[in-house]
């Protein structure tokens, strides 16, 4: 049996989003060194703090200011510390409850060992030398000392509304979080034929041997009847545009000028549509029925493109049941 292909992925965006009254005043809180909490009608103090009451709904903004000191209330020791988390050494994560604090903030603990760690231990915050406005103003948490500590020890009232969430300046109005999954895909046994097949030019698919439909790229399995498929067959190479979108936003890292069109596009002989960019044609010119062929590019593995063929459209009733 030819080798099942697998190949490491990455996807990765910046995710942005705008902050409101209590989530700026948290973070521009962080970069001022002052943790913040917000108090609920009960008189519970919610770090980090939350704009709507967990268990009544309503919407709360009682800022108050909480301890940079607390107490570990359960942890879990991570002995390989993966790209840009908080500490490139082996670390704890732990929920932290803050003094003054009811609820739980999860951070990095850094300690020697997961011996040095326990429920129950007394730690402090740790700021970043450079702070942003960001949860990563808190580099880690670390065991304390309450003779050691070298700030003033807390000593507000829980109850009190923080003065200084009115009095920062500058405050943070939104945040860009970069989101990134890294990992291993493998496409299994009908698509890495599917695959192995483009390198030679050719489409593989494969058939259902009870509706006969056949699926390019295929599944493995009919979706339908949901039985194994077996047996290749050669499709294309030409085809139809059954559907299509312009597309008017430059994407990063691509080198295609907008506008231009990708289209779904059901290969001869196949009964399901894959997709691909269309060129040699303008983009308000594409249409479906329309029938295009393949372009493939010096050394690819898929075709760069697909471009119109010349021949007649195809009748809708050809394709309808591919939409």
């Amino acid at each position: 049996m030819p080798e099942v292909l697998k190949a490491p992925l990455v996807v990765e965006f910046p995710f942005t989003r705008s902050l409101g009254p209590v989530q700026s005043a948290f973070l521009t809180g962080l970069r001022e060194r002052v943790v913040l909490g917000v108090r609920t009608r009960n008189g519970r103090t919610l770090v980090p703090p939350v704009e709507y009451d967990p268990v009544t709904a309503e919407e709360i903004r009682d800022l108050v200011e909480v301890a940079p000191t607390g107490t570990v209330t359960t942890w879990a020791w991570n002995h390989a510390p993966r790209r840009d988390q908080p500490l490139d050494t082996p670390f704890a994560w732990a929920l932290v409850r803050l003094d003054g604090a009811d609820t739980a903030l999860l951070h990095a603990l850094d300690a020697p060992g997961p011996d040095a760690v326990h429920t129950g231990m007394r730690v402090r915050v740790r700021w970043a030398e450079e702070r942003t406005g960001a949860i990563t103003d808190i580099a880690c948490f670390e065991p304390y000392d309450s003779g050691s500590y070298d700030s003033e020890p807390y000593d507000g009232d829980p109850a009190e509304p923080a003065r200084q969430a009115a009095e920062f300046e500058n405050p943070i109005t939104g945040i860009v979080a970069p989101a990134r999954l890294d990992y291993t895909y493998s496409p299994g046994r009908a698509q890495s034929a599917y695959i192995n097949a483009l390198a030679d030019h050719r489409n593989v698919g494969e058939c259902c041997p009870s509706c006969r439909k056949v699926y390019v790229p295929p599944r493995g399995a009919c979706p339908t009847c949901g039985v194994a498929t077996l047996e290749q067959v050669e499709v294309g190479p030409r085809g139809t545009v059954t559907t299509f979108c312009i597309v008017n936003l430059k994407a990063k890292n691509l080198d295609i000028e907008v506008p231009y069109v990708y289209a779904h596009i059901a290969l001869d002989g196949a009964d399901l549509a894959l997709h691909g960019r269309i060129g040699g044609i303008p983009y308000d010119q594409v249409r479906m029925g329309l029938r295009v062929e393949p372009v493939w590019t010096e050394g690819a593995r898929y075709p760069d493109h697909y471009r119109p063929t010349g021949e007649p459209d195809a009748d809708y009733d050809t394709y309808r049941e591919l939409l």
